[in-house]
């Protein structure tokens, strides 16, 4: 069957997490991704445990299948004009270089748009060049403190931490191949390319104050920023009676009768605290509180087994290792173990969505440094005699 995008090619100058997972997710959905590399390689690639080459580390391995890797240097003009010439064929560029540094390269969108005025031009980087920060270098954790999520932390920490994943980095890169796929979308319509900026700071800004901005939604504010529900002291898995940890949220009325119900403290139900879910909120210290008292009196397996089959949303607290065996995941299929040609056998998720008629999938495995650099220069029209004097020149590069 036919993948979403299936005859999409899409050029990737991007390294770290943001681009690479964005890059990936949209190689899963069928598009032909060339990832152009210096001659060092996407930073990723030395990053975590390996096997048998150091330039294929986990986190490279996490965010870099369906790709065909190309060395070039873009400092010199041979590798600048083998990218222009690659790009010329391509339907989408994203880069997460800062805005000056692809005026100095020449890869802006103007120039590249004059090579290919059908091309869709994605940036994605710290913060929107219309900005004072325009310019400033960014990483996840700088922006998890810009946005407001290292302050929530503090709720909860008493002083403000980063959450313990890069969620700014793979949230900015959902935002990414959402842009993407809606720009291809204009240009089937309209037969257009344009230019795209997706800034990491604006992106969780977006994301973080959806729930948060709260009494701030008005003019003139009518309450602070931030979800009280969640920022509440007690909201957290709940310990159970032999020590393991679950999740409870009986969040809606039926929700909480329910569990009231179960756990022997139908009394709570007519509580003036917990009667709906505005008193609830508005007592909502209590409310986890309680829930956790009544948590604490069974084994995690008896709650398992009582709010099982109920409405009540529950869940038990997994460990990353955890995951591996989660039974859920077992039958979906969701880990799959491949053999890597210089790897041996590597674990990789499947591609979280599912489609009837045109599924996603992975049909290449994460390429060593210049695996496919003769290859895609060729189909770029390059000559054999100047593709081995770019290998001689160090201009590009392939795997021994």
């Amino acid at each position: 069957m036919r993948a979403p995008l299936a005859g999409i090619r899409i050029v990737e100058m991007t390294s770290v997490v943001l681009g690479p997972y964005a890059c990936q997710m949209l190689g899963d959905l069928g598009a032909d991704i060339i990832k152009i590399e210096p001659p060092g390689g996407d930073t990723n690639r030395n990053l975590g445990p390996h096997r048998g080459n150091a330039d294929m580390a986990s986190l490279f391995l996490t965010c870099n299948r369906n790709k065909r890797s190309v060395v070039l240097d873009l400092k010199s003009e041979a590798g600048r004009g083998a990218a222009s010439r690659i790009i010329r064929d391509a339907d989408v560029l994203i880069h997460n270089f800062r805005p000056r540094a692809m005026d100095r390269l020449k890869l802006d969108y103007e120039t590249v748009r004059e090579l290919n005025p059908r091309i869709v031009y994605c940036a994605t980087y710290g913060y929107s060049k219309r900005g004072p920060y325009g310019n400033k270098g960014a990483l996840d954790d700088s922006i998890q403190a810009a946005s407001g999520i290292a302050v929530l932390q503090s709720m909860v920490e008493g002083e403000p931490r980063y959450l313990p994943t890069i969620v700014a980095d793979k949230t900015t890169a959902l935002f990414v191949t959402q842009a993407v796929l809606a720009a291809l979308f204009h240009r089937q319509l309209t037969g257009e390319g344009q230019e795209i900026e997706v800034p990491m700071f604006e992106s969780m800004v977006s994301f973080v104050m959806t729930e948060h901005l709260w009494g701030q939604t008005f003019e003139p504010p009518i309450g602070k920023a931030g979800y009280v529900r969640l920022m509440a002291k007690h909201r957290r898995p709940y310990r159970t009676k032999d020590g393991r940890y679950l999740a409870v949220l009986p969040y809606w009325d039926n929700h909480w009768r329910t569990f009231c119900e179960i756990a022997g403290r139908p009394e709570l139900i007519d509580d003036p605290r917990f009667l709906s879910m505005t008193t609830r909120l508005a007592n909502i210290d209590d409310s986890y509180r309680v829930t956790g008292e009544i948590v604490a009196g069974r084994d995690r397996a008896e709650w398992v087994e009582l709010l099982g089959e109920t409405n009540v949303p529950m869940m038990v607290v997994n460990s990353l290792d955890e995951l591996i065996d989660d039974p859920h995941l077992v039958q979906t299929g969701f880990w799959q173990t491949v053999e890597h040609p210089t790897e041996g056998k590597v674990r990789m998720s499947s591609p979280p969505m599912n489609f009837s008629a045109s599924p996603a999938g992975i049909g290449r495995l994460p390429p060593r440094l210049g695996e496919h650099s003769v290859e895609v220069l060729a189909e770029a029209g390059l000559e054999r005699t100047e593709i081995d004097a770019m290998l001689a020149a160090g201009t590009t590069a392939a795997p021994a």
